[in-house]
């Protein structure tokens, strides 16, 4: 099978792909005045990125694992030994993949054990180094955040959306990039392909480094990157950079983003979607899922994005990694490929799922985290409500917006009951799944 030839504007990545493919249909939905969201973003980077042009030589240790499943697949050592951004060492170590790659100068040498690079995982490689990899990008975005990012204990944030999909089908994707209001560190990026919470800062070398990451991965699924280990490197030893046979540019692993209508072009087995019944919510709409394809063009990962209903989501999910796709080049090499991929959906509702209170729900909840507001997010004695969805095992599902809540409140609540922890429902002597209205209340 003739592989597919990615054109050069397509192979920036996919960062940078959210912003140039949908840059013309952002909406800001910050505060109009204080200062633009590329300068907070820069200000955050100039004090916290380590491997900044001028960064003295560095070594450092972390370990990702999933915090609410320990023993899962998600598990990696990350190493890394930079000296500038010309020369450095990095070492991945996890169960599926494994990678040694070497810079120095222009030349480049990379051992791999297996042939997939996962998302989740270049995703925390990433943040360790770049917390904001998109900043080039900003530039072009005209956002502002609220004075708040400049002083004061409160988070202030920027919230963006973008339209994603292939006309007439088409959907709302959103970023997210919030700050700290005392000294301006990010506290979370939030995009299609890249969403990390920084936490848990402490100074190094002169800079504010975030010591433990965390990467929401799926509703019930958290991923955490903690920082074991952050030294200055005092005497690099010169082997640890030395290239005898240096890897040529077509053997090395890389990720190319494609428009979803590129996509749809090349896959060679994409059978029409099957959408079993729902239990409630709605039965007509659309929904969006990130998809990551391997360099032989098999679906590996496939992440809902936003969804008219979310009970559909693992549904099409399934599907997805059953796809195929031509494999594709870029500049001649093999390339993973990333994409958003958007459905319409017909169904009917089929068992409807109970509607718990939120007093019922907090007597089945074994952890509970209550929402904070931003200062000046909303007045004392407010209250808001979100709803969850929990399947049979007490593992939550997803988070719906029912009253179509400020940003400010919805991201607070989202934020708050994703922390929760459910015991299960029982319905006539067996478990089943249910939703919750949770409602928070403002101090």
């Amino acid at each position: 099978m003739a592989a597919v030839k990615i054109p050069r504007s397509f192979s920036a990545g996919i960062l940078l792909f959210s912003f140039l493919f949908f840059s013309h249909a952002i909406q800001v939905y910050a505060d109009n005045k204080g200062i633009s969201l590329s300068d907070a973003a820069q200000h955050a980077i100039q004090q916290s990125q380590l491997t900044l042009p001028g960064s003295r030589p560095f070594h450092l240790k972390a370990r990702v694992v999933e915090s609410t499943n320990p023993a899962s697949g998600y598990q990696a050592e990350i190493e890394v030994i930079w000296v500038s951004p010309d020369k450095w060492r990095r070492t991945i170590t996890s169960p599926d993949f494994s990678q040694t790659l070497i810079a120095n100068g222009d030349q480049r040498y990379e051992e791999l054990k297996g042939d997939y690079y996962p998302l989740w995982l270049h995703t925390f490689v990433t943040a360790l180094l770049d917390p904001i990899p998109m900043l080039p990008q900003l530039k072009n975005v005209n956002a502002q955040l609220p004075p708040s990012a400049r002083g004061g204990s409160s988070q202030s944030c920027s919230r963006l959306q973008m339209k994603v999909g292939v006309p007439p089908v088409q959907n709302s994707a959103f970023l997210v990039f919030c700050f700290s209001g005392n000294e301006g560190l990010v506290d979370s990026v939030v995009t299609p392909s890249y969403s990390v919470e920084f936490k848990d800062y402490k100074p190094f070398m002169g800079r504010q480094v975030a010591r433990r990451l965390v990467d929401d991965h799926e509703p019930g699924t958290t991923l955490e990157a903690t920082v074991t280990e952050l030294t200055e490197l005092i005497h690099p030893d010169e082997a640890l950079f030395r290239i005898e046979h240096p890897t040529p540019r077509e053997q090395l692993i890389v990720t190319t983003a494609i428009p979803e209508e590129t996509a749809r072009s090349v896959a060679v087995e994409a059978p029409a979607i099957e959408w079993p019944t729902v239990r409630d919510g709605k039965t007509s709409g659309v929904l969006s899922v990130y998809v990551s394809i391997d360099r032989k063009g098999a679906v590996r990962e496939a992440w809902p994005l936003n969804s008219d209903n979310a009970q559909l989501d693992d549904a099409v999910r399934k599907q997805l990694l059953a796809w195929r796709f031509k494999p594709a080049t870029s500049h001649g090499a093999p390339t993973q490929l990333e994409t958003i991929m958007t459905f319409t959906f017909d169904t009917t509702v089929g068992n409807a799922v109970p509607i718990l209170s939120d007093a019922d729900a907090r007597k089945l909840a074994t952890h509970v985290v209550e929402a904070k507001v931003p200062a000046g997010g909303a007045s004392s004695g407010t209250t808001f409500r979100v709803r969850v969805a929990v399947d049979e095992g007490g593992k939550m599902m997803g988070v719906k917006n029912v009253d179509n809540l400020d940003s400010r409140l919805f991201m607070a609540a989202l934020s708050a009951v994703q922390q929760w922890k459910f015991g299960p429902y029982s319905k006539d002597g067996k478990a089943d799944r249910y939703d919750a209205d949770i409602i928070f209340r403002v101090p």
